[in-house]
């Protein structure tokens, strides 16, 4: 009786598993390169309904938060980062930077592009409204 009933179990997306896969890649190796550059990774993911951040990083007195693109070539990176993808960091960035700068300390949003075969392109302050 029981072996009729089963539950549907959601099909995944190939494709966007496979993008998925490429993008927490990309993400642990942007940690690893800010690491290197003297940076202490405070938060990965970091999700509100306005938005996501990828990863929150401090040195010394600055703050930044940081938008993590993986594409498959490195021509691709160019087009990665456009105003309605850095609006959603923005917003993000309002809802939640004062809990990672509870102290007036500086902050700044920045990209790192990732693609495989490259070393990493860190696009520092990326968003000056």
């Amino acid at each position: 009786m029981f072996g009729r009933w089963r539950c549907a179990m959601p099909r995944v997306d190939p494709a966007r598993q496979s993008a998925e896969l490429r993008g927490h890649w990309g993400e642990r190796r942007a940690a690893w390169w800010l690491r290197l550059h003297g940076w202490r990774i405070l938060a990965r993911r970091v999700r509100v309904p306005a938005g996501e951040i990828d990863l929150i990083a401090r040195r010394k007195n600055l703050v930044i938060f940081v938008e993590v693109k993986t594409r498959a070539t490195s021509a691709q990176l160019d087009l990665a980062i456009d105003a309605r993808v850095l609006r959603r960091v923005v917003a993000a960035v309002d809802a939640v930077g004062h809990i990672y700068a509870p102290n007036g300390e500086g902050r700044r949003i920045d990209a790192i592009l990732i693609a495989p075969r490259c070393w990493p392109r860190h696009m520092i302050n990326v968003w000056d409204g």
